[in-house]
């Protein structure tokens, strides 16, 4: 008998294919947004999770930042009509010195660390100029970053110490300054000062708006004594022994740093320490929440797919009016007509929720193929639980909206249709 209501909606769905794919047409969209959306940001997060092991796993970030007591103060200096407590925000924390970094790596859990100053200069080889951000950290950033050194070496801890003007460039900086030409041994001008390029690292492609491509790097000490005249740093990347321990270490850095800042309060902390586990957990909450609201957006479609199919429903209801009296004269029960009806839009939104599942991975094929074509290490991956939620989606929208007008088929008395028709 189900063999029957299967034909008999394959039937009604082959009579007029047209109106088929049109019928299916805003199931296809919301799918295949659905599938778009959670591929997308499979691919991103898989992209981040390469960037966070570029730092290592077992790596703990140190920032300078502006104590939440300061905040408040220069909140309410703005509120009072103080012009100058933008300004104060703007003022760089300076309080994070090499002297923290050495005191931080006598922590028992700490394998190394370093840490790091970054500016912007304008670097010229034989005419060829462009503006790079010019990254300085300690030599132990060799060690602690993953970024391989395609040609050449980094620099040393000496040549760190010794003020020493050498540079490693990143792969675009190289290819744009040298082109095909061995940089080598070649001497770059880095504002007002000549720098030996002792290394290029292979292209490793841009994260947010630093792109490691675009940057020079050179000894933390040379940047600050040489080219920005100071002696504070901006952040610090600490290396752990045991990744297990992070949350405890976190907690010895932070009182390293209090204890070296002379900070008894905790709410003027002048720093945050943040574990990669942390940072890749407020990166995956800020994601889920941009592709719940993308998948709620893509939402829409399948509920006015959904009403497209409902008011389809009803016209064949219609125009097969004479056929269900007919059925019903000769024994048709009520739900046999029930049934093949909202079998029939059952599998209309199947085949649309199939083909937006294929569409929708095709276009994030594209995608990942794109984003990989620009040198993002970015993985195409189409969530099975998302293909699970998208034909189940489709067999939900096709009972909800392919019940009313089955019913209304499976309520006609056999006369009144006959004559209908």
């Amino acid at each position: 008998m189900r063999n029957i209501y299967f034909k008999q909606a394959i039937r009604g769905i082959k009579s007029n294919p047209s109106r088929t794919l049109l019928t299916t047409l805003g199931i296809m969209i919301g799918i295949g947004t659905v599938i778009l959306v959670l591929s997308a940001g499979e691919g991103f997060k898989s992209y981040v999770n390469a960037q966070v092991e570029a730092y290592g796993t077992n790596t703990i970030i140190v920032e300078t930042s502006i104590p939440a007591s300061t905040k408040d103060r220069s909140s309410g200096a703005s509120k009072s009509g103080n012009a100058n407590s933008s300004a104060a925000n703007a003022v760089p924390v300076m309080t994070l010195k090499t002297r923290d970094i050495e005191d931080i790596k006598k922590i028992p859990n700490v394998k190394n660390a370093y840490g790091a100053s970054v500016g912007q200069q304008i670097v010229t080889y034989k005419g060829i100029s462009k503006t790079a951000f010019i990254f300085g950290a300690h030599a132990a950033r060799f060690d602690i970053d993953k970024g391989i050194i395609e040609k050449g070496r980094g620099y040393s801890i000496q040549e760190d110490k010794s003020l020493a003007q050498v540079a490693v460039l990143g792969h675009k900086v190289g290819d744009d300054l040298f082109g095909d030409a061995d940089p080598l041994g070649k001497l770059v001008r880095v504002g007002n000062y000549n720098f030996e390029v002792i290394g290029v690292y292979e292209e490793k492609g841009s994260f947010g708006p630093m792109n490691e491509d675009e940057q020079v790097f050179i000894p933390v000490t040379t940047l600050q004594k040489k080219i920005q005249g100071i002696d504070y740093l901006i952040y610090s990347v600490v290396e752990l022994v045991d990744n297990s321990k992070a949350s405890a270490t976190k907690l010895d850095i932070m009182d390293t740093l209090r204890k070296n800042h002379y900070i008894t309060d905790p709410s003027r902390d002048d720093f945050k320490v943040n574990t990669q586990t942390e940072s890749l957990s407020v990166f995956t909450t800020i994601l889920d929440a941009i592709t719940f609201l993308l998948i709620a957006i893509a939402s829409i479609s399948l509920i006015v797919g959904g009403v497209g199919v409902m008011n389809i429903m009803y016209v064949v209801v219609t125009e097969r009016i004479g056929e269900i009296g007919l059925k019903k004269a000769l024994g048709a029960r009520a739900k046999d007509i029930l049934y093949e009806f909202l079998l029939e839009a059952v599998i209309l939104t199947i085949i649309g929720g199939v083909i937006g599942i294929i569409g929708g991975s095709f276009f994030s094929f594209l995608v990942a193929k794109y984003a990989q074509s620009t040198g993002l290490t970015w993985k195409f991956i189409v969530p099975i639980s998302g293909v699970i939620i998208s034909v189940s989606v489709s067999m939900i929208i096709g009972v909800v909206f392919g019940v009313f007008p089955a019913l209304n088929a499976a309520k006609l008395d056999p006369i009144v249709a006959l004559n209908r028709e």
